[in-house]
């Protein structure tokens, strides 16, 4: 499968939070239990709409995206867990719902909602690959599921119009819009119970609002066709300045790569995701303060073995860019590919070493 090419890590200071409802990592208010099915919800059907009026190819301005909406609602689902709420896009007629692994939490069982059935039906984990922060469910009655119209993301581009549709603070089927305010962005998601959050290789970037609970849902141009799975938004104030209008989605080329393998395989076999080939850990001064990447324990036979790195190294920096902790790292990491070589700057005890590496692929599951 051809990727969209990654680009370098993004210069942007901010602080990303991912947007699931409930007791999970949150921006803003949060639900406990589905809210009533709204009324753009509860008039959708699951019969096919009837065909999209011909739209520009990009910059489309009009004055209704009512057909839009119509044609994605039914794709669309509200996902409950005992941690909280979250959307998902139906893949397929057989059931399968693509998410995020965030909005699973790490649950087995869960509710799903279908816009214009109050009844929720029980679904189970087809599986979760964190790295990517993507996960498939699937539900036990797939009866009258309307698989989603996936766009080629590759093809997205800063200016285009999207709608981000999900069900936020468990407000079933709502609708908000924007434009792509950039591509190939590498965020990193807030870390969570002691866990570092997944950093996110070539996400969109949106002005469309993201709120609590639109995590796996779906942003879609202005034919019907979703480009992107909502998963960040920016949190909190830089430089004294709220931040605003900055959502961040993982491209649909990508959550549908990692979804076929979960489902056809149950595992995740070919992350095309970077490695050094080591555990590793922050390594702080003696006022805690970050001060490198350690060097926990080496892969036998992996890229840093063959590099010559050792456990109790200190990564400083990689091609130049300052590594003062695992996240860093990781940014770095994720915005390359398995072959590319990199130049590290390596504390050893005294010494500085200069040393080259060619990284390998991360593991899948």
């Amino acid at each position: 499968m051809k990727m969209t090419q990654r680009a370098r890590r993004s210069a942007i200071a901010l602080v990303a939070a991912a947007a699931i409802g409930g007791s999970g990592v949150a921006v803003g208010a949060a639900t406990a239990a589905p809210a009533a099915t709204s009324a753009a919800a509860s008039t959708a059907t699951t019969t096919a709409p009837p065909p999209l009026a011909p739209l520009a190819a990009s910059g489309d301005a009009r004055a209704s995206y009512a057909d839009v909406v119509r044609q994605v609602l039914p794709s669309v689902v509200l996902i409950s867990t005992g941690e909280g709420l979250g959307s998902g896009v139906v893949l397929d007629r057989a059931g399968n719902i693509v998410t995020n692994a965030h909005v699973a939490a790490g649950a087995t069982e869960f509710k799903v909602q279908v816009a214009g059935d109050p009844a929720p039906r029980t679904a189970s984990l087809v599986g979760s690959y964190p790295p990517d922060d993507l996960a498939v469910i699937r539900v036990d009655d797939p009866a009258g599921l309307q698989p989603a119209k996936f766009g080629d993301s590759a093809k997205a581009q800063a200016g285009d119009v999207v709608l981000a549709v999900g069900n936020p603070l468990g407000l079933s089927g709502s609708v908000t819009s924007g434009i792509i305010s950039a591509t190939g962005r590498v965020v990193a998601e807030p870390a969570s119970d002691g866990k570092q959050g997944a950093t996110l290789p070539d996400a969109i970037q949106t002005s469309a609002p993201i709120n609590p609970g639109n995590s796996g849902g779906a942003l879609v141009t202005t034919a019907g066709e979703v480009i992107g799975i909502p998963t960040l938004t920016a949190a909190g104030a830089q430089g004294g300045a709220q931040v605003q209008g900055i959502g961040f989605a993982i491209p649909s080329n990508l959550a549908r790569d990692i979804a076929r393998q979960l489902i056809t395989a149950g595992s995740v076999t070919n992350s095309h995701r970077a490695a050094i080939g080591a555990q590793v850990g922050t390594v702080t001064d003696a006022d805690g303060t970050p001060a490198g990447t350690g060097i926990v324990s080496v892969t036998s036979g992996g890229p840093a073995d063959r590099a010559g790195l050792r456990p109790g190294d200190v990564v400083k920096a990689a091609d130049g860019t300052p590594t003062p902790d695992t996240q860093a790292l990781a940014g770095t990491l994720a915005a390359a590919h398995p072959g590319d070589q990199l130049t590290l700057t390596v504390g050893r005890g005294a010494q500085e070493l200069t040393v080259k590496l060619t990284l390998g692929e991360l593991p899948g599951t």
